[in-house]
């Protein structure tokens, strides 16, 4: 098993993008990359700790690839806009990779050199590479959130047409 630690804006949006991956094993919501020890989410939301908002997966590389994680990361967020998905503003929402080791750390230089080469996005992506700093686990509310609160607006609004898109690129990657 290895991990993955992504922040795309909200992590209850990513969180239900990559629970339904296959080789993904567990994701857990949670906090990093800021200078606040044992944040909570209202600290978070104030825009003043540092962190962003992030998942950290676990997964078996003999089913999906670190590399193919960072795909399915880029094409189901914005990367190239500045502290903000969608109405989500601030820094907790900046797009960002945590790699654990060098090879990660290249890999996701290699896939934004490979996306922006392509044209993929209209605007430069402004991913930050990062090394791995301290997690902090997300609130238990926050755990699973989408597949507590499907009908919930937020879901219904936000989360459910990204997840349809995830779907449409994605079927063949799907559990």
């Amino acid at each position: 098993m290895e991990q993955a630690i992504f922040g795309g804006g909200c992590f209850w949006c990513t969180e239900a993008v990559f629970q339904n991956l296959k080789g993904v094993l567990n994701v857990v919501s949670g906090y990093m990359g800021g200078h606040k020890a044992n944040p909570s989410y209202e600290d978070i939301c104030t825009g003043q700790t540092g962190h962003a908002e992030i998942i950290k997966i676990d997964y078996d590389p003999e089913q999906i690839s670190f590399e193919e994680l960072l795909l399915v990361f880029f094409k189901t967020h914005d990367p190239t806009t500045l502290n903000r998905q969608g109405n989500d503003m601030g820094n907790q929402y900046r797009s960002v990779v945590f790699y654990v080791n060098q090879e990660q750390k290249a890999a996701a230089a290699k896939i934004i050199d490979q996306l922006e080469k392509d044209l993929v996005f209209d605007n430069p992506i402004v991913t930050e590479i990062t090394p791995v700093s301290e997690f902090y686990e997300a609130e238990g509310y926050h755990q699973n959130y989408y597949n507590d609160n499907a009908h919930k607006p937020y879901c219904l609004h936000v989360i459910q047409p990204k997840l349809h898109k995830f779907v449409r690129e994605f079927r063949d990657k799907l559990k």
